[in-house]
């Protein structure tokens, strides 16, 4: 039997089969579930984001119940610790850039690295990063 969540709706009698992928159900399954007409469907609501899964991901980690943040398999503090770039807001987004999956022919290059090093650059100097044509 596959991996499914039976829903009854109360308001039409109807059951409706959600399939469940990873113990997630994709909230769009949800919108078929209406009374018709011009319903829309059901929709959910999440306050602060507390059950919601936004993307899936082979290169991040995140479980906030447990303080748990891991980048490419390293806790983040580790990171963070042991980084030799500036600390500013931008630092993640350099080291997206430094660090790519490798293939089985060895590391692919990152597309953004001109990007990545002009930013370097200009942090180091503490200047903003300029555009260059």
């Amino acid at each position: 039997m596959a991996d499914t969540l039976s829903i009854t709706d109360n308001r039409t009698g109807k059951t409706y089969e959600v399939p469940i992928t990873e113990g997630t159900i994709r909230a769009t399954d949800l919108k078929k579930i209406t009374t018709g007409g011009d319903d829309p469907g059901l929709a959910t609501y999440d306050p602060a984001y507390m059950n919601t899964s936004s993307c899936k991901s082979k290169i991040t980690f995140i479980d906030g119940d447990k303080g748990i943040l891991m980048y490419r398999g390293y806790p983040i503090e580790q990171l963070a610790e042991s980084s030799t770039i500036s600390r500013r807001p931008i630092s993640s987004s350099m080291v997206s850039c430094r660090t790519r999956s490798s293939s089985p022919t060895g590391p692919t290059p990152s597309p953004c690295t001109p990007w990545c090093t002009r930013t370097s650059r200009s942090s180091w100097k503490g200047s903003p990063t300029t555009r260059t044509r």
